[in-house]
């Protein structure tokens, strides 16, 4: 299989003063602005960590539920991470859960969608499993 490359670029747009903020561009043209604090306009990188994870997770469940044709009219996941005292910081459990809105929406296909997800497609899943636990569940909203 061949070798994939992503790559990004930081760059420090407060160049005066004592404000930290950076700017992450992507070859897409997209850019996320980060901050040592996160903020109403800016977040912390590790909080884009559970972003790209909620949004990874989102990509696959929605697109595995699509497929099983599952009427799903509302779909959000919400992620919530603990992160130790000590340095590096990182994430020791990490919660997910997915809160499904639709007609008729079988228990089975979305714990089948998830599963798939969490041990398959995930990428950034795949990644944060190592060093942290990963808990995943669902709710179905009337």
């Amino acid at each position: 299989m061949p070798v994939t490359f992503n790559t990004a670029t930081v760059t420090l747009e407060t160049v005066e003063g004592p404000e930290q903020r950076f700017a992450m561009r992507f070859p897409s043209g997209a850019v996320v602005m980060t901050e040592p604090t996160s903020t109403d306009e800016v977040a912390h990188p590790v909080d884009v960590v559970l972003g790209a994870l909620a949004a990874c997770a989102a990509m696959d469940v929605i697109g595995i539920l699509r497929k099983k044709r599952q009427k799903v009219l509302a779909y959000e996941v919400a992620v919530r991470g603990e992160r130790r005292a000590e340095y590096p910081r990182i994430y020791t459990r990490i919660e997910i859960v997915h809160r499904v809105r639709g007609h008729g929406l079988s228990p089975a296909a979305i714990e089948e969608a998830i599963q798939l997800s969490d041990t398959k497609y995930c990428s950034v899943h795949g990644m944060l499993e190592g060093t942290a636990t990963i808990v995943s569940r669902f709710e179905i909203l009337p």
